[in-house]
């Protein structure tokens, strides 16, 4: 099915909002467009057993037991319905709609009522039928052809996420909250997947799947999709869990459709609520919400790491209130199956990020010591930079991470960064703010995806060749590489002495002397010394005291009262007095500068390279070192390009010059 029959079917389902105009806003039509969606795809697919159903009914009437498992064998699906209704048959019956629809869906299995719960569906009906629309809206949905014939399973998650994509742009979703693009998808597909070939061709072989932000389930689709067409008799257990009630509706009916188990998707937030917790998976991926704040489950959480630890979720550390992205990651690493004495066992990890997690956060703050965490553990093995214009609800770059713990040889203690930000092609008509998209060789079209996927196969190979055409678009790098030492240089506080204007205000202004009993005589005994300067505080004391004691007044005593009178009346002075604590040079705060130093350098080589031919006198606080982690992605790839020469720019600027005047001469004429 190609994509302008998905689009079709599509308007067909959305053409129900001419109905709803005037009763419902625009952002709510999906409230009625989505449940009667899935109900129409649950009734098509149900219909070529739905006597077998009934007869199974009928055979065990009365008797007392749970027929469940009978009626799922009749059905051939995971799910059910009991009931001789029809969509068309209650379409046609306007004064009984609202009761016959109601008798219908109640005759479904639990599992499907459930999905139909998340949608409000009941109160939806309701409204319908008070505004006299039920029986017509119904009606729309009994012409359109869903069923598995006309419409593959594989091709339903297509027809599910255009409707949702609209109705996300009706709601005026924040850019976090978009679907991922079916050809990104099946891109993160083929890098996770692609160095497991021998193992999903295996006869048995059996995999498990977890996204734990699946959203409808398109995720989840592509990989059971993907490792069935490596391997037929392959076994592939999906399992997801989703927070909007909408789209984990439709992902529980999908699988239903498809023959999975529908309670391997669990509903709610993965991190105050884990669905799978203490299970392990072969493969775990994700597009989670960029920039998404996780102050809703701030306790769980802190209260996760500070009790668990590493035995938790969490223990790496946490990232700032508003972009819980690297929890997520965490959240997928806790999923990883260990490594067995033999090699065996282990998983892969894919996630879709903004560049936030690449830099964000300063030397031992919580994004920098997650990313400390994953690469001193040897997990990360890629970061592929995506074109930007991709997704449909944000215009922004993204990043694939590529994450396992069983590394094959070429890989251990490295990461590979590969720049694939000019793999696309332009839209022929732009989808929100997806403006481009990936090609995958068909119809004539660049083939991108295989493109990306075998340079990320090579990439070491690659890099490590400078005459291979896409040499520049491959780095490796030592996990080390991506470490620094963030060093404290610090400079020594020099000071010259004034009693002027200003610092005679700045005295009295002082918290310490304005308490002073006779706070104003004080003032004024320092007043006799305007005009007055030393060079050594000792000298500047020695004056101070004598003109207070020449007042009648007594010298106050300890250590702030003489730290407040040299702060006011100390000006900074680069040829001044060094100020001393303990005989030791004091460290002047207003200098003092940061040194990011690659992990293994010897720092103080480093300030005797770079800092000390500008500041002789500075030194480095070792006690203020911290160790950090990012990943700067863009500086790696970065090529300096000279500017233009003069000449040239002159030249243009006179052209258009000269265009402009002739512009305007044919204005005034």
């Amino acid at each position: 099915m190609n994509s302008s029959k998905h689009t079709e079917l599509a308007n067909h389902a959305w053409s129900v909002a001419d109905l709803l105009r005037g009763d419902y806003k625009q952002s709510d039509y999906g409230k009625v467009i989505l449940p009667l969606t899935v109900l129409r795809r649950l009734e098509c697919v149900l219909e070529p057993t739905r006597e077998r159903v009934v007869e199974t009914v009928a055979k065990f009437d009365g008797q007392e037991i749970d027929t469940d498992h009978f009626l799922r064998r009749a059905s051939g699906h995971a799910f059910y319905n009991t009931s001789e209704l029809r969509l068309k048959n209650i379409a046609g019956d306007p004064q009984n709609a609202a009761k016959n629809l109601q008798i219908y869906v109640g005759a479904f299995s639990e599992n499907a009522r459930e999905v139909l719960d998340k949608y409000d569906f009941q109160q939806q009906v309701k409204k319908l039928d008070e505004a006299n629309l039920l029986y017509r809206v119904i009606g729309k949905f009994t012409d359109l052809d869903l069923t598995p014939k006309t419409v593959p399973n594989h091709n339903m998650g297509y027809i599910f996420e255009e409707l949702i994509r609209r109705f996300s742009e009706q709601s005026n979703e924040t850019a976090g909250e978009h679907f991922t693009p079916r050809e990104v998808i099946k891109l993160m597909v083929e890098l996770l997947v692609a160095p497991d070939a021998d193992v999903l061709t295996m006869p048995g072989a059996v995999r498990t799947v977890l996204d734990p932000a699946c959203g409808t389930g398109g995720m989840l689709s592509a990989m059971d999709d993907h490792i069935e067409g490596e391997n037929e008799h392959a076994t592939v257990e999906v399992y997801g869990q989703e927070l909007n009630p909408e789209s984990w509706a439709i992902c529980r009916s999908d699988l239903m459709i498809k023959g999975q188990d529908p309670e391997n998707i669990a509903f709610g937030n993965s991190f105050s609520d884990d669905g799978h917790a203490r299970r392990k998976f072969d493969y775990i991926l994700a597009n989670p919400p960029f920039g998404v704040e996780w102050k809703k489950v701030k306790e769980e959480v802190e209260y996760e790491h500070r009790s668990l630890g590493d035995a938790g979720r969490f223990g790496a550390g946490l990232p700032r209130i508003n972009d819980g992205s690297l929890l997520f990651l965490q959240h997928m690493i806790s999923k990883m199956k260990p490594v067995d004495v033999n090699g065996g066992g282990g998983s892969r990890i894919a996630i879709v990020f903004n560049g936030s997690p690449l830099f964000t956060g300063a030397a031992e703050s919580g994004e920098s010591n997650i990313r400390r965490w994953i690469l001193e553990n040897d997990w990360l093995e890629a970061v592929v930079a995506l074109p930007d214009q991709l997704f449909y609800n944000t215009g922004i770059s993204t990043y694939f991470w590529i994450l396992t713990n069983r590394k094959d040889a070429d890989h251990k203690g490295k990461v590979v960064l590969l720049d694939a930000r000019d793999q696309w092609l332009k839209m022929r008509k732009s989808l929100g703010d997806k403006r481009k998209e990936l090609g995958d060789g068909k119809n004539g079209r660049p083939n991108h995806i295989g493109d990306i996927t075998r340079l990320y196969a090579e990439a070491v190979q690659v890099a490590q060749d400078p005459e291979h055409p896409l040499h520049g678009k491959v780095k490796v790098l030592a996990n080390e590489d991506f470490g620094y030492q963030r060093i404290t240089v610090e400079r020594p506080l020099k000071l010259r002495f004034e009693v002027t204007e200003e610092t005679l205000a700045a005295l009295a202004e002082a918290k310490p002397v304005a308490k002073l009993e006779r706070s104003e005589e004080f003032v004024a005994a320092v007043r006799t010394l305007l005009g007055s300067s030393w060079t050594t505080k000792s000298e500047a004391f020695i004056a101070l005291k004598d003109a207070v004691v020449a007042a009648g007044l007594t010298w106050p005593p300890g250590a702030p009262f003489a730290k407040t009178v040299r702060e006011t009346i100390g000006i900074r002075d680069p040829e001044g007095e060094v100020q001393k604590v303990k005989g030791a040079p004091e460290p002047d705060a207003d200098h003092r500068d940061y040194e990011n130093v690659p992990l293994g350098e010897d720092v103080e080589d480093y300030l005797k390279r770079e800092v000390l031919p500008h500041v002789p006198d500075a030194w480095i606080d070792h006690a203020k070192t911290k160790i950090g982690y990012e990943i700067p992605f863009t500086r790696h790839f970065y090529v300096y390009k000279p500017p233009r020469p003069l000449a040239e720019i002159d030249a243009e600027l006179k052209s258009l010059e000269a265009e402009i005047h002739a512009l305007l001469g044919e204005v005034t004429e």
